[in-house]
């Protein structure tokens, strides 16, 4: 049996969604560095940890969804977090089954450490493009996360 031959169609490289999950992977290993080397975190424990300083006390439900992590990725880095004392669980306000979920003041002050970091290591990363490239380019991730979504929404995703 041989291989049919593709015609027409694109390399893989060639395609928008594919460059830009590599560009995203890129982006995330060279931040990675930063929280993996100093502070001993995984990215799913930084993106929790991020979370958190965002959303405050909530469920790991919305954990998973404001940091785009699957349960199974949420539980284990919890668990990871719980283990070093950087978040507490307690009681849902809204449902006793619940678990709140929030920054203990270690991870507070843990957060505190990375995030300006990360800001400096992001102003490098875009210290390539000029004031107006970089506003064009928050313009256009916006503009096709808004698009995306949408896409996702109309398609019952």
């Amino acid at each position: 049996m041989t291989a049919q031959k593709t015609g027409d169609v694109p390399s893989m490289r060639r395609f928008f969604a594919y460059r830009l999950a590599v560009l995203a992977d890129e982006v995330s290993q060279a931040m990675a560095r930063l929280y993996a080397d100093r502070f001993s975190l995984t990215r799913n424990e930084w993106r929790v940890v991020a979370a958190l300083a965002d959303l405050g006390a909530t469920t790991a439900r919305d954990v998973g969804l404001y940091s785009t992590l699957d349960k199974m990725q949420v539980s284990r880095a919890l668990q990871g977090l719980e283990t070093r004392n950087l978040v507490t669980r307690g009681a849902g306000a809204d449902d006793r089954r619940t678990k709140a979920v929030e920054l203990s003041e270690a991870g507070h002050a843990l957060y505190a450490a990375i995030a300006p970091l990360l800001a400096d290591r992001e102003a490098a990363l875009l210290a390539t493009f000029t004031d107006a490239e970089r506003h064009s380019l928050d313009e256009a991730v916006q503009r096709l996360t808004v698009r995306a979504r949408n896409f996702v929404r109309d398609e019952g995703g």
